[in-house]
């Protein structure tokens, strides 16, 4: 690896940065990614590196304001020329949404990677020097331009777009199902397999747009749907059965939705396939779809809605919304 590279880690806390902290009695991020990457057995051929702490924070407290002002600043890092690549450190919990909100909104061709761990800092066996390590060798790689926003994660690189966190506490907990993973990190050697065929970037003046999930569960109703409605909502993501239906009474409460003007976004609960409208019945796809409904293809509920705030809040995309699902969930 050629040491004309320079890569900028970005550290903003997760299980990476933890520690256990005795006075508080719990584990809690704590620790600078110099410190992460100290204990790792750094070999001589890294590229240069710059280390930025943007936040010591568990990303379940991460709010879109917050990633918001990380996306940005990972979007000045990237308009560098002197920089090939960055890495980006954080808790798990939300690293596939964090990574593919970046995805949408970074458009470069440099490499941008999240990693982290599921092992604590502290802990004897943490994986997270080596996901460090595997993620720099992956930003400083030039097979890696091009490929968007990515997860490296127990020698794999993941789609951003794809990838689903898939076990509480497993090191091989990020899986892209039925995609499979864009490559590997094999010692000092990237290896890409495949490189995403859908792409789309959005520029969104704020985050701010109010969206709100709902999955559907047996013997579900109405109810739900219209104390949401009247909530202020912007647009509504339902994780809905199977290939993309709900209850009767569910789906003429979504109507209800649709007729307002708001948009309603249909994903399945399944982790696998795709949504399309098929069947009738009251609250069956092609009932939702002829009430208004756009359905999210195997786009999975948690990135449907940030796909939604993300274009809702573009000038030059609110009025495409169903164009732009069709797109990149077909």
């Amino acid at each position: 690896m050629s040491k004309a590279k320079h890569v900028v880690i970005v550290g903003t806390g997760g299980t990476i940065a933890s520690r256990y902290d005795p006075a508080l009695g719990r584990t809690v991020a704590s620790q600078s990614v110099e410190a992460i990457l100290s204990s790792a057995a750094k070999p001589d051929d890294l590229p240069g590196l710059t280390f930025e702490n943007f936040s010591t924070i568990a990303s379940f407290n991460m709010t879109l304001a917050f990633v918001d002002g990380l996306v940005r600043r990972l979007r000045e890092l990237l308009d560098r020329p002197e920089i090939d690549g960055v890495v980006v450190t954080q808790g798990t919990d939300t690293m596939e949404e964090t990574s593919f909100l970046a995805g949408l909104l970074v458009d470069s061709e440099k490499p941008l990677v999240f990693t982290g761990a599921q092992l604590a800092h502290d802990h004897p066996q943490s994986d997270g020097p080596r996901n460090l390590l595997d993620a720099i060798r992956a930003a400083a790689a030039g097979v890696t331009k091009g490929l968007g926003a990515m997860i490296c994660f127990n020698g794999e690189l993941h789609g951003a777009r794809e990838v689903t966190k898939v076990h509480t506490s497993a090191v091989e907990t990020f899986q892209s199902y039925h995609h499979g993973a864009l490559g590997i990190v094999d010692g000092d050697r990237v290896i890409v397999y495949r490189r995403p065929q859908l792409g789309l970037h959005l520029r969104p003046e704020r985050l701010d747009k109010r969206v709100e999930i709902l999955k559907a569960v047996i013997g579900a109703d109405g109810t739900m749907v219209d104390a949401v409605r009247q909530m202020g909502i912007d647009g509504l993501v339902v994780e809905a059965f199977g290939r993309g239906n709900v209850s009767a009474q569910f789906g003429q409460a979504l109507g209800r939705v649709c007729r307002d003007g708001l948009p309603v976004v249909i994903t399945s609960r399944c982790p696998i396939g795709r949504v399309s409208p098929v069947y009738g019945g009251g609250g069956g796809g092609r009932d939702l779809e002829d009430a208004g409904a756009i359905f999210a293809g195997d786009l999975k509920g948690p990135k449907a809605r940030l796909l939604l705030i993300a274009a809702l809040g573009d000038p030059a995309a609110r009025d495409r919304v169903r164009e732009l699902f069709n797109t990149f969930a077909p």
